[in-house]
């Protein structure tokens, strides 16, 4: 199989695109003394896209079997998520992570695909969510308002 430097650049370009979309959403999660943050995410976003680059090269970039490997990412992606909640005395932590997560795994494979303003729409809006939601709850239930980290719900 020959290499073509293009395909090498244009794929380099997928994997960094991919990180630099999930990156904002990590350091807010970290920032806020998450179950997951700063590495996390871009991780999941960068191996998204890198799956979805090696199904098209495997498979072609019209093959039926996108949709089986897709099932197969998304299950990935929703189990690494299910690890981020956290449940304890009556409450659950980490449901805003865990689907953060997977949100970033779909930006990921959306980058793979090439479907850039998928991609940068799904990250404007887990961090907006993230940060303008997480400050209206603050507001409408104070007694939940504890420092980051503690055992405030997510």
């Amino acid at each position: 199989m020959d290499m073509v430097w293009s395909e090498v650049a244009e794929h380099c370009g997928k994997i960094l695109a991919a990180f630099a979309l999930a990156l904002p959403i990590g350091w807010e999660r970290q920032r806020d003394e998450r179950t997951a943050g700063l590495r996390t995410f871009p991780l999941v976003a960068v191996a998204s896209c890198g799956w979805v680059l090696l199904a098209e090269k495997a498979f072609g970039a019209n093959s039926a079997d996108h949709s089986r490997f897709l099932q197969g990412l998304i299950t990935g992606i929703g189990f690494i998520g299910g690890g981020a909640i956290l449940k304890s005395a009556g409450t659950v932590r980490g449901t805003a992570t865990a689907a953060s997560i997977w949100s970033t795994g779909a930006i990921g494979a959306a980058v793979g695909f090439g479907i850039y303003e998928v991609a940068v729409i799904l990250s404007l809006i887990n961090l907006l969510t993230l940060q303008v939601f997480t400050r209206l709850e603050q507001k409408m239930h104070p007694e939940n308002d504890a420092p980051p980290g503690s055992d405030r719900p997510t």
